[in-house]
């Protein structure tokens, strides 16, 4: 490379040339630089009272229980439905029949479940 694009003595928005071009793009640098740092440091104090803000953290607290028991009700479905097929397929000797069944019926009994717990089923029988 015959030119060095990386000058080391001068920072890196200011003009090489002096062109009014070249001194209104490191002026807009220079705006974008003051702004990301402002960004920054707002977003920092944002994270810090966020952190330290009880009503904040209860919601995101409770938001997961929620999450963790509607995702818990519908892998209880599957299993349980698929654990009452297996049984009844040994007893019955109707392999994978009964597996499959009542692993489709406990997967509907979890959404079922899902959706109550939601409360979506409570606003649709408000409806009728």
């Amino acid at each position: 490379m015959a030119e060095d694009t990386h000058d080391s003595s001068r920072p890196a928005h200011e003009p090489r040339d002096g062109s009014p071009e070249e001194a209104a793009l490191s002026a807009r640098l220079g705006s974008l630089e003051q702004r990301l740092a402002h960004s920054r440091v707002s977003r920092k104090l944002q994270t810090n009272q966020s952190e330290t803000g009880s009503e904040n953290g209860h919601a995101k607290a409770s938001a997961m229980a929620l999450g963790f028991r509607l995702s818990s009700e519908l892998i209880a479905g599957v299993l349980g439905g698929a654990a009452l097929g297996w049984g009844i397929d040994r007893l019955f000797s109707t392999s994978p029949w009964g597996l499959i069944a009542f692993a489709l019926i406990g997967f509907i009994a979890g959404v079922v479940n899902v959706m109550r717990a939601a409360g979506v089923m409570a606003k649709q029988s408000e409806r009728l």
